[in-house]
């Protein structure tokens, strides 16, 4: 078998990752009904949610260390190329009307740029070097977090070696489980998806994975930043009419009050859901509240018993 990095041309590379192999159940995909076909595509994205689970332990490490970089006043960096890298850009768009954080707190690094989201920018993700230059941006106490199906590419690679040598903490997330650079970081979350319906497609059952693996990566992060209050979003940013009917429903949910004391509520906080829940449960006002959650960096439930004990 080719060694991992042996070059079967000038310039192709043998890859050697689970996500590359031939899949034994999908050998005859081209020959099957279009309802078949269907059938063996879903059976192979069955296997990934065991796939996930799996590592929740490493990806558990994971969180306590973003935790304790953004409680610092650091960052968390994503770094990825091609669908790794788009689903790093969607997961920390989203984090920033959801949990209304500060785009720099959450920062998406695509190889190839924002040009690189919307199509495919070629040889970028072979740039170990760019890849190299954007990891040296990152400071000591700040989280790289490198998405690769196969856990070599090269840009990744680049980004995390150096923001290591700038004092980051490093993280890895993967579809193999064998990659040699694992143990060049301080976690490998490898998940085992195995090989695609089709071989080397890692937006299958890879990029699922990863979708998975991002989406609980960063909701818990915003968990334990106390962005929630139960399992509610309570540091949603209404920027819309839709949001903004999401914070009266949330206020709703969380006080059982009448929808029209929650909005009006929500409109004496300027919107503000948290100051709105903590001013109606601990029943002080708005800049009360608003004066809890300071004190609190901004955890309804240690504000509530901040502006509780002023209450008394």
């Amino acid at each position: 078998m080719p060694p991992e990095t042996n070059r079967t041309a000038e310039s192709a590379l043998w890859v050697i990752a689970p996500t590359e192999e031939r899949n034994p159940d999908t050998l005859d995909i081209d020959l099957a009904g279009t309802l078949d076909m269907l059938r063996m595509i879903s059976d192979e994205d069955a296997k990934v949610p065991a796939a996930v689970r799996a590592v929740l332990p490493a990806l558990a490490v994971a969180v306590d260390l973003a935790t304790e970089a953004l409680k610092g006043g650091h960052r968390v960096h994503y770094f990825g190329a091609g669908t790794s890298g788009r689903i790093a850009v969607m997961d920390a768009a989203e984090l920033i009307p959801t949990y209304h954080i500060d785009p720099l707190q959450v920062v998406a690094h695509q190889a190839g740029g924002p040009e690189a989201v919307q199509r495919s920018v070629e040889n970028v993700e072979d740039h170990e070097a760019g890849g190299a230059a954007e990891g040296a941006r990152l400071e000591a106490g700040d989280v790289a977090v490198g998405l690769t199906a196969s856990g070599r590419t090269p840009y990744v690679m680049g980004a995390l070696t150096a923001a290591r040598a700038a004092g980051a903490r490093t993280v890895l997330i993967s579809a193999n489980p064998g990659a040699t650079f694992g143990s060049e970081v301080d976690v490998h979350v490898a998940v085992a998806t195995g090989p695609e319906a089709v071989a080397g497609s890692t937006r299958m059952k890879a990029g699922t994975a990863q979708k998975m693996l991002l989406n609980a990566f960063s909701t818990a992060l915003m968990v334990r930043m106390g962005r929630t209050y139960s399992n509610l979003m309570v540091a949603v940013d209404p920027r819309n009419a839709k949001l903004r009917g999401r914070v009266v429903r949330i206020l709703t949910e969380a006080t059982g009050l009448d929808p029209r004391v929650c909005a009006d509520a929500a409109e004496q906080a300027g919107g503000d859901c948290r100051v709105a829940l903590v001013s109606l449960l601990a029943d002080v006002p708005v800049g009360t509240a608003r004066q809890a959650l300071e004190e609190a960096a901004g955890g309804v439930r240690e504000a509530l018993a901040i502006a509780g004990l002023e209450r008394d």
